[in-house]
């Protein structure tokens, strides 16, 4: 076998990969990323191995190399992989090693936001707007992620869920636009939601949308997708996003924070952060003073 490879693992792994081993799937091999689905019920049942340079999703492994280097060279769909007892081991059919990963740090996918005020949260929703690339959102043209951002600004519970399943698995790729749409808005609505005053109209929202959309998603959409709902239900984040939150927050800038978030994929980026914005519309609506 390989000497191992060091990675850092996001903590939405930490049981999967401290757990017994299990045999996955290559399910997608790129440049700077392979994807692995699990054997297990529990989600993330995909596991993202990525390059330095690659977005950082919340259910990745980031190894030291950037994609330049070619840490994947050699792996091919159709090869074999185990996951557990802190490993990542691919092999070739014929039992030849390709590659193994050792979890030797963790990171965590849940931002923490801190308390944010109507006001900041109002600028951030105007700075997020100016920053965004309207004509590279995948689903534009399409009444669905209208009538979802509307339906949760009103807090019509009924009909966002409807508008929620309309969308699941809408769009082609790895990660369908509506389910890109999705995982930003239900982001935006627990995050922000948990760090506004009175934003726990926004907090039951998301429970009550994450349940919905999770709950067949593995038969609706890909498995990668159904995945990243899961990680956004509970409030797990691609470093990308996270630092779009962070910059609605007043944390950090939030022109670069986008500009970074745009770039990821053909229309995720974008598809996020119509959702992020969406969500951030909806937690302000919804919230009100603590009485």
């Amino acid at each position: 076998m390989h000497a191992p490879v060091a990675g850092a693992a996001s903590l939405s792994l930490r049981r999967l990969l401290d757990g017994q081993r299990h045999p996955a799937r290559l399910i997608a091999v790129f440049a700077s990323a392979v994807y692995l689905e699990v054997r297990v019920a529990a989600e993330p049942r995909v596991v993202a191995v990525v390059s330095a340079d690659a977005v950082r999703l919340p259910n990745a492994i980031v190894v030291g190399a950037n994609s330049r280097l070619q840490p994947f060279n050699g792996i091919h769909d159709g090869d074999d992989a185990v996951i557990g007892e802190g490993f990542i081991d691919i092999v070739a059919q014929n039992g030849t090693p390709r590659l193994r990963v050792r979890a030797r740090r963790w990171w965590d996918p849940s931002p923490v936001l801190g308390p944010i005020s109507a006001a900041r949260l109002a600028h951030g929703a105007v700075a997020l707007e100016a920053a965004m690339d309207a004509g590279r959102f995948g689903l534009g043209g399409h009444p669905g992620p209208e009538l979802l951002a509307d339906r949760c600004a009103a807090g019509d519970l009924a009909h966002a869920v409807d508008a929620a399943e309309r969308i699941v698995g809408l769009g082609p790729g790895l990660t369908p636009s509506g389910d890109d749409v999705l995982a930003g808005l239900l982001l935006a609505l627990r995050l922000l939601g948990g760090a506004v005053p009175g934003g726990g109209t926004a907090v039951w929202l998301a429970d009550w949308l994450g349940a919905a959309v999770t709950a067949h998603a593995d038969t609706r959409t890909t498995s990668l997708a159904a995945s990243l709902l899961h990680c956004a239900a509970r409030g797990e984040a691609a470093a990308e996003v996270a630092a779009v939150l962070h910059g609605i927050a007043g944390q950090e800038p939030i022109r670069p924070a986008v500009r970074r978030l745009l770039s990821a994929g053909h229309t995720s980026g974008a598809d996020l952060a119509w959702g992020l914005l969406a969500g951030c519309r909806a937690a302000l609506s919804l919230s009100h003073p603590p009485t």
